[in-house]
């Protein structure tokens, strides 16, 4: 009977080993397909759109690479003069998990708005930068806002979502209001924040810093900003968002990115 102990226990170690070994196998393959959409050295694959400027013309450097982090930088402006920008991935995505690292540096440029103070976004589902008018500030898209503290112990969520030429449903109730805030902590320094979407056919999450901050659902085309964009746009009024672009955007405050990635599904 003894024996008989012995053999089962080490049965038993022998099938956990091999099932721990199996689930390290699974989590090392589902890392392994996650995608890098930054290469850390260039802005290849992604395609520069600033308001008032043709594509791929890069004004004054504004987007631009230095020690493996993608940099949002003014410091070739004298005035900002709504030159809202975007840096868009050159592929566009339907079901997927997407997560970056960003900060926000330095002060805000002459002439940028005051609501744009540590303010950036994240667009997904954009319309591409090819059928952005010329003077086009902001995309159709769902922009996953990201915010700074200004005043200390004054909360400023981030990872909020606002919706030009959109709309959601939260908890199935369409929601018309261009921002919802997220339920978030607020990052007041130059503090580096992990920012994850996960987007499927059922529902949109935001995460930050691995806490979920808002989940919604049914984004559709229409709203404010519908009629800044082009009259084909225009047409879609009430037709469903499925998929589309993912831009970083530049808003007058600089704002550093790294570690892109993206796992489709």
């Amino acid at each position: 009977m003894r024996q008989i102990g012995i053999f089962l226990i080490i049965l038993l170690l022998f099938i956990n080993c091999d099932v721990k070994k199996k689930e390290n196998l699974k989590s090392n393959a589902v890392e392994a397909s996650w995608q890098q959409l930054f290469n850390g050295k260039d802005l290849d694959n992604w395609i520069v759109k600033i308001n008032g400027h043709k594509l791929q013309d890069n004004f004054k450097n504004t987007f631009r690479v230095e020690n493996g982090v993608l940099k949002v930088s003014y410091d070739g402006y004298e005035n900002f003069e709504n030159k809202f920008g975007l840096l868009t991935y050159k592929t566009p995505f339907s079901n997927y998990k997407f997560r970056l690292q960003y900060r926000f540096t330095g002060t805000q440029t002459k002439g940028g708005e005051s609501w744009a103070t540590k303010n950036s976004g994240v667009m997904i589902h954009s319309q591409s930068p090819e059928s952005m008018l010329l003077d086009q500030a902001f995309p159709l898209s769902l922009e996953v806002q990201l915010l700074g503290g200004i005043t200390p112990n004054t909360p400023r969520p981030t990872g909020n979502l606002c919706t030009p030429a959109t709309h959601v449903s939260v908890d199935n109730v369409l929601v018309t209001e261009h921002c919802i805030n997220a339920n978030s902590e607020t990052y007041y320094g130059e503090e580096w924040v992990a920012l994850e979407i996960i987007v499927t056919k059922e529902r949109i999450t935001h995460k930050i810093n691995g806490k979920t901050v808002i989940t919604y659902s049914n984004p559709t085309i229409g709203g404010e900003f519908l009629n800044a964009t082009s009259k084909e746009i225009q047409l879609k009024d009430g037709q469903p968002l499925t998929n589309g672009y993912i831009s970083l955007q530049s808003e007058s405050h600089p704002i550093e990115f790294k570690n892109i990635e993206i796992l489709e599904f």
